[in-house]
């Protein structure tokens, strides 16, 4: 394995930068720029103008646009093509052609673009509302300009001498960014420097959180901190950055509701927690559907499955040992650096354990010992065909989770000398398993989702992810690492799909239907590992990371048959990026 300098590094992130699938951005910032294609997508290179956004939550992009093109022009009145994007900057003609303007960032709530040595250009400009503005570059002219955008999207232009200062600038942050970037085997390294630019940038800050980083799913439609997403993606940070990731799993237990539960989003609104929390599209949708989640009458909880015990552990395993900071110290909640701050670790598990209390206080419909997903929201499974069919849930990745949540607070709360506690929750994961081996179906060869009654044909993904508890019955862990396998059910060319390919509801394309998510993929190396699979564990973990390599980047979900995006995947995918990194590091160790 080679050491790689930082700039080693950077170099190996370029050729992913294609303001396409990567757009230009920088952390904390939520401008966007992208590429204008004439014809639209599809259209071939060259790139001649691109179109700057704002990432706003819940949002689409289209609807954020600051400018719908930005073009520089040459002096013979033809757009110079973009002709190399660095992380720190955007080249516009080259200087063999007679010249070089480069776009960089001025902070982040602003771009400079600036001409470089006697080139003579033009910034011309196309607003979302098609109105346009031409500056000009260059001797006689401004050497470069701001361009300064607030939340509102309105534009502040000013004439400025210190474009060549903002360009370091922007390349120091992303040179101390990539300074952090995990050392992985060679032949994973240039895709892990790719998905560490990724969690760099996709952080943002959220108004009202003081300093607070939040790394986002995506500045492309997912602005906010999902619960599950910070989950996965602090795994990923801790290899690299462990004070970040501790930052995500506080922003995701910072606000639990008065019962326990944990909201399934913290945005820039506030959180998101019932469905009367939605956005008024998603409502609509809904009542379009007859969704009773609509009915103002019948709120409906909205959380996300309960993963932060196991999130956290592995965080904290990364973060070195707990010590007291001391006055004066820079640390914030959940500590700074590699000093961990042992009242914030205590109370994100007094969190936690009160989260797990609500599962079963609050959502077990029917009192069976078994809670269920009141929402298809609360599975982050949103589209699985196990949720076609009535509401309430219970289903077997829940309590999977929850037997393993449940067993690691009994593990903390054994470390704290508190064996009533220990003992509960030890008591709790038992009577959990065995409910959860009532849903194995001997016929079937597979766990059954079931709402009340009534059982869910639907064979999904989430029938392997019993595997997590690691004390299945031998020949059910068998079957399921069968399964795994066999083309017809999980064994497609790119594995794992979220549905038997046996079901006839899998689909390659639609979203949790048929498509390889990464996320599902890590959980089930953990499960292997857990129920003594490792070997296994090792061949779905290196298929895995051969999958992302092979779709050019970690995106939201892919086709098991091609291995390439999913059509209606979003590309630079944070939790896809972080659980990369976290495989690759494990492959490598």
């Amino acid at each position: 394995m080679m050491a790689h300098p930082t700039d080693a590094l950077i170099g190996l992130v370029t050729p992913f930068l294609d303001l396409v699938a990567a757009p230009f951005t920088l952390p904390r910032s939520r401008i966007l720029v992208l590429a204008h294609r004439e014809g639209g997508p599809g259209v071939a290179e060259p790139v001649t103008a691109v179109r700057v956004a704002l990432a706003e939550y819940e949002r689409p992009l289209d609807e954020c646009v600051v400018f719908e093109r930005l073009a520089v022009v040459g002096t013979d009145g033809a757009p110079l093509p973009v002709t190399r994007v660095l992380p720190h900057r955007i080249e516009f003609g080259a200087t063999g052609t007679g010249g070089l303007v480069t776009l960089t960032f001025a902070g982040p709530h602003a771009l400079s673009v600036g001409a470089h040595g006697d080139v003579t250009a033009e910034l011309r400009l196309t607003a979302a509302d098609g109105g346009q503005q031409t500056i000009g570059l260059g001797p006689g002219h401004a050497a470069s300009v701001q361009l300064r955008i607030d939340a509102a999207r309105v534009v502040g232009v000013a004439r400025s001498g210190a474009h060549s200062d903002h360009e370091y600038d922007t390349a120091i942050v992303w040179t101390q960014w990539f300074d952090r970037c995990p050392r992985v085997r060679d032949d994973l390294q240039a895709m892990t420097a790719f998905c560490w630019w990724v969690l760099g940038a996709n952080i943002v800050e959220l108004p009202g959180q003081g300093s607070a980083r939040a790394v986002v799913p995506s500045k492309i439609g997912y602005v906010g901190l999902w619960q599950w997403d910070a989950y996965f993606i602090a795994v990923g940070l801790r290899h690299g950055d462990p004070e970040l990731a501790r930052e995500q799993l506080d922003l995701a237990l910072r606000y639990p509701t008065a019962d326990g539960q944990l909201p399934d989003v913290v945005h820039d609104e506030g959180v998101l927690a019932s469905s009367e929390d939605l956005p008024p599209h998603d409502r609509e949708t809904l009542r379009r559907h007859g969704s009773s989640v609509a009915d103002p009458n019948v709120p409906v909880p909205l959380t996300k499955p309960p993963l932060a015990a196991w999130a956290l552990r592995r965080v904290l395993e990364s973060s070195g040992p707990c010590r007291t900071a001391h006055p004066g110290d820079p640390v914030d909640r959940a500590g700074s650096g590699d000093r961990v701050d042992p009242e914030w670790v205590d109370r994100a598990w007094t969190t936690i354990a009160r989260s797990q209390d609500w599962w079963f206080a609050h959502s077990d419909a029917d009192g069976d010992g078994m809670p269920e997903y009141g929402h298809p929201y609360s599975s982050g499974l949103d589209d699985s065909p196990i949720f076609d069919g009535p509401l309430p849930l219970a289903s077997p990745d829940l309590g999977a989770y929850l037997v393993l949540q449940d067993r690691e607070l009994e593990r903390h709360f054994a470390e704290r000398g508190d064996a009533t506690e220990a003992k509960r929750h030890a008591d709790r994961a038992a009577a959990t398993l065995a409910g959860l081996l009532e849903m194995w179906d001997a016929t079937a060869g597979h766990f059954v989702a079931h709402a009340g009654a009534e059982r869910i044909r639907s064979y999904a993904a989430v029938s392997l992810l019993p595997l997590l508890t690691g004390d299945l019955p031998a020949g059910i862990a068998s079957t399921l690492v069968a399964a795994l396998g066999d083309p017809q059910q999980f064994g497609t060319t790119w594995t794992v799909p979220t549905v038997a390919t046996s079901d006839p509801d899998f689909s390659a394309e639609r979203m949790w239907r048929g498509p390889v998510w990464v996320n599902i993929n890590a959980l089930l190396v953990d499960g292997l590992r857990r129920s003594g699979y490792p070997g296994e564990a090792v061949e779905l973990a290196e298929r895995t990371a051969l999958l992302v390599i092979h779709g050019g980047g970690p995106h939201e979900y892919f086709n098991p048959q091609t291995g390439q995006k999913a059509q209606t995947a979003t590309t630079s995918f944070g939790w896809s990026a972080a659980l990369f990194i976290d495989l690759a590091a494990q492959l490598s160790a």
